[in-house]
């Protein structure tokens, strides 16, 4: 048994609940997962939140197998952004949670910028878009009859919160933002929510993350194998928690997750704001800014595109065709968000060649043209972007895909030994007086450096360009980041 004191993470992802206790080192004393279910039906993508505990249960139990009882000194929860549900009065489930990317709120989304574009401008963010929480919950509130008192909405972290400390639970401002909260003043923006309907009563209180929230109960105690009197300390979204799980939390820092889809997250001193409201930012702990925005390209291309193979072999055959001849858009779905939103946009491929390895080698540039075009629009921006890059996600097991995106970018990339949401949720744990960046420091180490090839320095740039032409041509590129994109590839 493990007696050296650790902290609790726990990843509510898409798929999965993780959870991992982690050792002041960063050393994994424990881990566990167990599964998760969807429904999808076109725009609709719902999960039983009933699950999420039994899961979260699981895993925990798992993780703690061999941990002392008394080793666990704290316990935080990340979860997917912009997920949420209605709770009654004791937190049980009115309604299945609306997903990340359900949409079938879409039409709500005018009157909620009509309403609040004057704070949505002020947050930098511009305007909401339509798998945001706030749509979410004016869907719910005209679909659901007859609230009952007591209701309350609940963002997947606060869900399970709830269910640790027994009681109701303030939300932390990172789950918050994509239901309204004004992330300047730390408060909700009542006006603008009292103009849509939403009552009062409805929505949680507000806390930064990493403030304790309570402590775990005797009937959570049991389900989970937490001491019971745990501290549950407030996690943020699944994007913040990666971003500190990576250690890197000075400004000018960014992380790169590419998993089913590319999230790109960065360290500001200063808020930035993004006319063409693409660019969204949380709040870090210590006051500082979490800017970023999701991709819908990523890594879901290549399950859905070779489905069954052998992915290994197929880097392999992909190293030899650099630049592919093929120039591939891979969306994972329909509509992009990041770095331009652009919901008619579907992906494509140009010059196919009916090789299956130049196929392959078009998707994994595409993601990195992708992620390289990202980083021009943060420069657009004013961003600071020279800091450290860290290459995390399911992808980053890939070194061919790592190498390449080095290439592709120009610059170094990290790969830290252990990095994934439940470490960052795990680093807010055990951060006392939100001194997160000195502990991510702490728990967080690099397993390998990877610079770009000298001998590729400009390699894909013709390509590049490419595809910043064809998505400025498709009207759904903004002539100011296709221009800047040039100009810094003449550079």
């Amino acid at each position: 048994m493990t007696a050296e004191p650790v902290w609790v993470g726990v990843d509510l992802g898409t798929q999965s609940v993780r959870a991992l206790a982690v050792t002041a080192s960063g050393q994994v004393a424990g881990s566990g997962t167990a599964p998760l279910s969807g429904r999808r039906d076109g725009p609709r993508h719902e999960q039983d939140p009933e699950q999420w505990w039994t899961a979260v249960g699981a895993a925990c139990r798992e993780a703690l197998r061999d941990v002392a009882a008394g080793a666990v000194q704290a316990v935080a929860v990340d979860g997917t952004s912009g997920t949420v549900l209605l709770t009654d009065r004791d937190g049980r489930p009115l309604t299945p949670a609306l997903m990340y990317d359900d949409t079938r709120a879409a039409g709500a989304v005018e009157r909620i910028n009509e309403a609040g574009g004057a704070v949505w401008r002020r947050l930098g963010y511009q305007r909401m878009q339509p798998a945001w929480a706030l749509p979410k919950l004016l869907w719910l509130l005209e679909n659901v009859p007859d609230l009952p008192d007591g209701a309350r909405l609940a963002h997947q972290a606060d869900f399970v919160n709830r269910r640790l400390t027994g009681h109701p639970v303030a939300a932390d401002l990172s789950n918050a933002l994509k239901t309204g909260a004004d992330l300047v003043a730390e408060t909700w923006p009542r006006d603008v929510l009292d103009a849509l309907g939403v009552p009062a009563g409805l929505l949680p209180e507000l806390e930064r993350s990493g403030t304790q929230l309570g402590t775990v109960g005797a009937g959570a105690a049991a389900a989970t194998g937490l001491p019971e009197g745990t501290p549950v300390i407030a996690g943020a979204t699944d994007g913040c928690a990666a971003q500190l799980g990576t250690g890197r939390l000075t400004a000018g820092s960014w992380n790169s997750v590419l998993g089913t889809t590319l999230v790109l997250k960065g360290v500001t001193d200063d808020l930035v704001h993004d006319p063409f409201g693409v660019v969204y930012s949380h709040k870090a702990p210590d006051g500082r800014w979490l800017p970023g925005g999701a991709s819908s390209t990523g890594a879901g291309a290549l399950t859905r595109d070779f489905p069954g193979r052998d992915l290994a072999d197929l880097d392999r055959r992909a190293a030899a065709r650099e630049p592919a001849a093929a120039l591939t858009y891979p969306l994972v779905g329909a509509g992009e968000r990041f770095p331009f939103v652009a919901p008619d946009a579907r992906g494509f491929t140009l010059g196919a060649t009916g090789d299956e390895a130049d196929a392959y080698a078009a998707e994994l540039q595409g993601v990195a043209f992708v992620e390289r075009l990202c980083f021009d629009h943060l420069d657009l921006l004013g961003a600071p972007t020279g800091g450290d890059l860290t290459l995390t996600g399911g992808a980053a097991k890939s070194r061919y895909w790592c190498q390449l995106r080095a290439d592709v970018l120009g610059r170094p990339v990290l790969l830290p030994r252990q990095a994934e949401p439940a470490l960052g949720a795990a680093v807010l744990a055990a951060s006392p007086g939100r001194d997160v960046a000195g502990v991510a420091s702490r728990m967080v180490a690099v397993a390998a450096t990877v610079d770009p090839r000298p001998r590729d320095a400009g390699r894909f740039d013709d390509a590049y360009l490419r595809m910043v032409d064809e998505l400025e041509g498709r009207g759904w590129l903004p002539a100011p980041t296709a221009a800047h994109a040039r100009a810094r590839t003449a550079r």
